[in-house]
């Protein structure tokens, strides 16, 4: 059960799912996770705050049932319409369809084909407007790419709680989720770090500008859409602080170039050696090196992709395509910041080499800034195949 009291007014109803491994496909989940919902109740009327997960729906009206009739609930406030916030919608309706849904523009776009019911009574709610509950106030403030457009967060000033929605959360689950009750607090510092990274390292700009939206709020309890509630007296400042250092840009003294490759027999290999000598002649003072893919780990390496100034890929063709190890590099790349990056392809082949044009379609469709050029050599390398991939790396680094 996730029914926890954390005001006179406010109670956390999601539920808990401590099994979960894998969410959105992508992201590994080593300590489970939950889905937050708050029913807030004020002296005439009472808002719930998000759904949850479909899945999990019996759980979240059994939660709900043990404080209120869900029949009487009068507004749901959608912060964030992605399935696992929205998806037990349509069955909430079915208990209480004069329910409002509160959102903002773009929540309300995409909520019409989530829930896919015409029925439903949807208000859009602007940046600054409130809504009533009597003796409680709901203040909506946009926060778009936080990490949806349609994102926003719920102020209710009478109790200082802020509902942040995916904003300061993590993928972490316990009996008791509020931050003043972790029992291992290595793996929850591990999984609130990853979560951001995850979902909210390709929008580093608009974290900031989310910050700057609480900054002055007097806020005591930051209700999260996943992982433990975060208080004031507690973990809640930290918790900003870290998304802020991490979301400021940092200066850079040099260039970082890093040479990503696979080498079925070492070919490849030798052709990212001499492509980055290339490099360090013409930019001297730029941080190159180069990476066998399957010798690091694939979610370091896509933070370093992501972080450089241009990088290179090298793969063996296999099968008239380039290696699966490339490919899933190639999957952690923030698509939302790639765009315009210098990138550059390289590798040895046997008989067809059609490593290197696939991996140049998917890149153009990336919006990359590709060189121009590729450089491949047939088998082994030659002494004069290794200087010319020298003169390529070169030739790269002085059109940057």
């Amino acid at each position: 059960m996730g029914v926890m009291k954390i005001t006179d007014s406010i109670t956390s109803v999601g539920v808990l799912n401590p099994n979960m491994r894998v969410f959105d496909i992508v992201m590994r989940t080593e300590f489970g996770t939950s889905y937050n919902s708050y029913l807030v109740k004020g002296s005439e009327k009472t808002a719930l705050i998000e759904a949850s997960h479909p899945r999990f729906f019996e759980y979240l009206r059994d939660n709900i049932s043990g404080i209120a009739d869900i029949g009487k609930i009068d507004y749901l406030v959608m912060n964030h319409n992605e399935p696992d916030h929205s998806g037990s919608i349509e069955k909430l309706l079915e208990l209480n369809p004069e329910l409002t849904i509160l959102v903002s523009q773009a929540g309300s776009l995409y909520l019409k084909n989530i829930v896919n019911r015409a029925d439903m009574k949807v208000q859009v709610v602007k940046d600054g407007d409130q809504v009533s509950l009597g003796d409680k106030t709901l203040h909506f403030i946009n926060a778009p790419f936080l990490h949806w457009p349609d994102s926003m967060f719920t102020w209710c000033p009478e109790e200082k709680a802020l509902f942040s929605c995916d904003f300061l959360g993590c993928h972490y689950c316990e009996p008791q989720m509020i931050d003043t009750k972790i029992p291992y607090p290595k793996a929850y510092e591990q999984a609130f770090e990853e979560y951001y990274q995850a979902i909210f390292g390709p929008f580093k700009p608009y974290v900031l500008k989310g910050l700057e939206k609480i900054k002055d709020l007097p806020i005591e309890y930051c209700c999260v859409s996943h992982g433990p509630v975060l208080t004031k007296d507690c973990r809640l400042k930290e918790a900003m602080d870290k998304y802020r250092e991490w979301s400021t840009p940092k200066a850079k003294e040099h260039k970082s170039i890093p040479v990503f490759y696979c080498s079925a027999y070492g070919n490849t290999g030798r052709l990212a050696g001499a492509i980055a000598e290339g490099i360090r002649e013409a930019l001297p003072d730029a941080a190159v090196e180069t990476f066998d893919i399957i010798e690091h780990d694939m979610g370091k390496l896509g933070a370093l992709l992501n972080e450089s100034d241009a990088f290179l890929i090298g793969s063996p063709t296999l099968n008239r395509d380039a290696v699966p190890p490339v490919w899933n590099l190639l999957a952690h790349v923030d698509a939302v910041n790639i765009q315009k990056r210098p990138v550059a392809l390289f590798g040895s082949y046997g008989w067809s080499g059609e490593a290197v044009k696939n991996l140049s379609a998917r890149l153009k469709d990336l919006k990359v800034n590709l060189f121009e050029k590729d450089f491949r050599v047939v088998f082994v390398p030659t002494e004069q195949d290794l200087e010319a991939a020298k003169a390529f790396g070169k030739e790269f680094a002085q059109s940057l």
